[in-house]
């Protein structure tokens, strides 16, 4: 089934001439994200950098572009693939599938999304409206490939003669001058399919892909997924009573998962299965596959507490354990691992010595002076990494991420300045993203051993306000904080209402030394509120130990809102008698949980798409912050739930107002969640507002669904406060 929606960008006649807002900026340019280029790869002879951006800040469609950095000449830029000439001009439609695909990696753009290169970065592969096309990057011609579709996650070949790709749960293979398709690998039941990832693994692993070529170009290793075991849940939109309810597999806490399989397939189509204790081991979370090694899995148990490096004979499908990790909370995975290095030995990121370290082979060769974040690079002589301070850092800057080169000699930051930075290499050649705290959006830099060659060009919009964000540390347990005032604001003016902005719970880093992280909240600090966002236990950044100290009672995370903003109270001008949490998913849960058991700190709260009972979320993230399933741990699910078994005839007094957010078409955290706090609300007779959003997803990409969300929050906290 495919569908075609008008582009959240387009405005009606009246409202391009009204005066230009804040949360019309912001939502136009998806966060600022339009126009800023993404997706870098570097060829190895370091001669091109390939990567995506949209033709200005409010432009949806990504365009495929090439930076050429030929010896002796200027560098370069040039249009690689342009969507809208590849499909003469008409709207993009996308199947289902696709879709579900953009959703899981939050991808709210269009056009050229995503693409993959050969090994030599001549020939780029990518799908626009379920169609299969290539893009000669040295020559930079396109064209499209008739093959079945709708296609799915195209793949070149590292020789670059072939490309891989999905259509209907089947793997296919075609010749990069378009002929020869065929399946090599078929599902044998409905609810089966090859060559792609199933829910868990996209949504909480990171593993967005079910398949990967050989560095010999002959064979792939395929993942084989049968949902049959998982249950069946129906999502359906109010507003269109004639239509079908969308039905989905999804894996909630405490039921099957989806059966994942792995083979090695020829493209002739003969195949072995690769064999590992998969009942021990159903997690399939990692495949990485190089010239330096063997393929190289890695597999955790269903608790997250065992995972197991292993090796695979090419030949036969058969495994070998290289390295067992072993933790007795939890296992996180990280990007760019595990993998091999030059000389065949494990690269991986572990938990070791109270910090988050580089370990090749058998040494680790970062302390606890850095907090890795992930393995960016791995190069003849040294791995390129992401990292933050440590807890034994000489000077640490709170909220900066940076790059290192490391190697057995030590350590070198390649990044410069205060920021937040990320980088891709190939060969001499590294592309450097940098963002501050004190300057709009991002600068990509391209060097070539070490010396800039070029800048590449933002086409991003410029937010219309500035962030003016203090970073600072709240409380005995030193909670990274973002504090933002309004604009304007002198110390005479008196206290302000508060508004906590928090993430507050695994994965989501809000106080970050990046401008456009905070331009949100200083527009509702312009309002008139001080706000405060802070990163208490459970979120990334400090150590191991900081996050997994919530594990099985989530109620930490509400603690450390609490004491950030009593501590913050003695520096800032806060008013601690009108103060109003606000938050998106885990934000959402953390803010209806403010309330609810905190009503003497918290005076109201907007609650976005909250995980109000988390015995309705999915089974990889629920089950390892948990400590389990609802079945083996009741008493945790029910004290980190907010519906469950009477918690609102619990609450305390008094009741605080509530205004309570959901799209209706999440498929990531189902609008029952909110249904049933509303119903539970009401039963207790507290005071709350339920806004359900038509057609919204977890991503709320729609223009006018996130302009007027800003403003109605504005709207429902002076009323409240």
């Amino acid at each position: 089934m495919t569908t075609n929606e008008p582009s959240p960008n387009e405005s009606s006649p009246n409202e391009t001439s009204a005066p230009l807002s804040f949360p019309r900026q912001y939502a136009r340019t998806q966060r600022f994200t339009l126009g800023a280029p993404r997706g870098f790869t570097v060829s190895p002879d370091g001669e091109r950098v390939v990567f995506l951006r949209s033709s200005s800040g409010t432009h949806r469609e990504q365009l495929l572009w090439v930076l050429d950095l030929a010896e002796g000449a200027a560098p370069r830029e040039r249009v690689a693939a342009d969507p809208r000439e590849l499909l003469g001009g008409a709207a993009e439609r996308l199947s289902a599938e696709e879709r579900a695909r953009r959703e899981r990696s939050r991808e709210g753009s269009a056009g050229i999304v995503s693409y993959a290169v050969d090994r030599a970065v001549e020939l780029a592969a990518f799908a626009l409206s379920g169609r299969l096309f290539t893009a000669e990057l040295r020559a930079g011609t396109a064209r499209e490939l008739a093959v079945p579709g709708p296609v799915i996650d195209p793949r070149p070949s590292p020789d670059g003669r072939h490309v891989a790709y999905v259509a209907r749960g089947t793997l296919r293979v075609v010749g990069a001058d378009g002929d020869g398709d065929r399946a090599v690998a078929e599902p044998e039941e409905a609810e089966t399919a090859y060559g792609l990832a199933e829910f868990v693994a996209a949504e909480e692993m990171g593993r967005g892909r079910g398949f990967w070529w050989s560095p010999e170009s002959d064979r792939l290793l395929v993942a084989r997924v049968d949902e049959s075991p998982v249950a069946r849940w129906w999502i359906a939109d109010p507003a269109r009573p004639e239509a079908e309810p969308q039905r989905v597999a999804y894996p909630a806490a405490g039921t099957a998962n989806a059966d994942v399989g792995l083979f090695l397939v020829g493209l002739d189509g003969d195949r072995e299965e690769v064999l590992w204790d998969r009942a021990r081991y159903p997690y399939l979370a990692r495949v990485h596959w190089s010239a330096d090694g063997p393929p190289l899995l890695l597999v955790q148990a269903r608790d997250q507490r065992t995972q197991v490096h292993l090796a695979v004979d090419a030949a036969t499908g058969e495994t070998r354990t290289v390295h067992v990790d072993e933790d007795p909370v939890w296992l996180d995975l990280h990007p760019g691992t595990p993998a091999w290095d030059p000389q065949g030995r494990l690269v991986r990121i572990a938990d070791e010595g109270g910090a988050r370290v580089l370990a090749v082979g058998d040494r680790a060769l970062t302390g606890a002076s850095l907090q890795l974040r992930a393995v960016l690079d791995v190069g003849a002589n040294d791995v390129l990494v992401a990292a933050a301070a440590g807890a034994e850092a000489k000077d640490p800057e709170l909220g900066e991420t940076h790059v290192y080169r490391v190697n057995e000699l030590g350590v070198e930051r390649v990044s410069e300045g205060p920021g937040v930075h990320s980088a891709v290499r190939g060969g001499a050649v590294t592309v450097l993203s940098s963002a501050r705290v004190n300057v709009p959006g991002s600068v990509t830099r391209v060097l070539r051993d070490g010396r800039e060659l070029a800048v590449i060009a933002s086409s991003a919009e410029q937010p219309l306000i500035s962030a003016r964000v203090r970073l600072v540390e709240g409380g005995a347990r030193r909670i990274p904080c973002a504090v933002l005032l309004p604009s304007g604001y002198e110390e005479g003016d008196g206290p302000l209402p508060v508004l906590m902005d928090p993430y507050g719970g695994p994965h989501g880093q809000r106080v970050v030394a990046a401008h456009n992280a905070h331009v949100t909240s200083q527009w509702f600090a312009d309002q008139g509120f001080a706000v405060v966002v802070a990163d208490g236990r459970g979120t990334p950044g400090r150590s191991p130990a900081w996050e997994k100290e919530i594990a099985g009672d989530l109620s930490k995370t509400l603690e450390d809102q609490v004491e950030a903003l009593r501590s913050l109270a003695g520096s800032f001008p806060l008013d601690l008698g009108r103060v109003a949490i606000r938050g998106w998913s885990y934000g959402g849960f953390l803010a209806a949980m403010a309330v609810l058991r905190r009503p003497d700190v918290f005076h109201a709260a907007v609650v976005g798409a909250p995980v109000t009972d988390h015995r309705l979320y999915d089974t990889h993230y629920t089950e390892r912050y948990q400590g389990g399933t609802p079945q083996d741990l009741p008493e945790v699910y029910r004290a980190n739930s907010l519906v469950w078994d009477g918690e609102l005839t619990e609450a305390r007094e008094p009741a605080r107002p509530m205004m309570i957010i959901h799209g209706l078409a999440d498929d990531n955290v189902v609008v029952a969640h909110s249904l049933l706090l509303s119903s539970a609300l009401l039963a207790a007779g507290r005071p709350h507002e339920v806004l359900p959003l038509t057609g919204v997803t977890h991503m709320t990409p729609q223009e006018q669904v996130a302009e007027n969300l800003l403003r109605l929050q504005v709207d429902f906290l002076r009323r409240s406060l």
